[in-house]
């Protein structure tokens, strides 16, 4: 069996310092979940914006309710629902931000 040679080009890897590394592997999850984790808990209040609505839709239609005020409610419920849920995305995603920066800021 012949040896198995690398191309001249390519990147030589030491294994030898596995910390080393599990902290650069550790670090790029990291940014990438955090990354991701936006996207979700997007999803998820537009998922709470639309069930809202929905409940509030079909509670008053259950109820004999008039239709252009159950209309009128739901709306109103779905419409806050989404206003207050990008507000704490909006937040939650500005104190992550700023924590990011605190902790690079006590590393220096």
């Amino acid at each position: 069996m012949a040896r198995f040679t690398p191309h001249p080009d390519q990147l030589p890897l030491n294994w030898s310092d596995n910390e080393a590394i599990d902290v650069i592997v550790e670090q790029r999850l990291a940014e990438r979940f955090e990354a991701e984790s936006f996207q979700w808990r997007f999803r998820l209040v537009m998922i709470e914006t639309v069930m809202m609505g929905t409940l509030v839709l079909v509670a008053g239609l259950l109820l004999k309710q008039p239709m252009m005020m159950v209309l009128r409610a739901s709306l109103l419920v779905a419409g806050s629902c989404l206003a207050t849920g990008l507000l704490l995305l909006s937040l939650s995603a500005g104190t992550a931000k700023l924590m990011s920066r605190l902790r690079r800021w006590r590393r220096r």
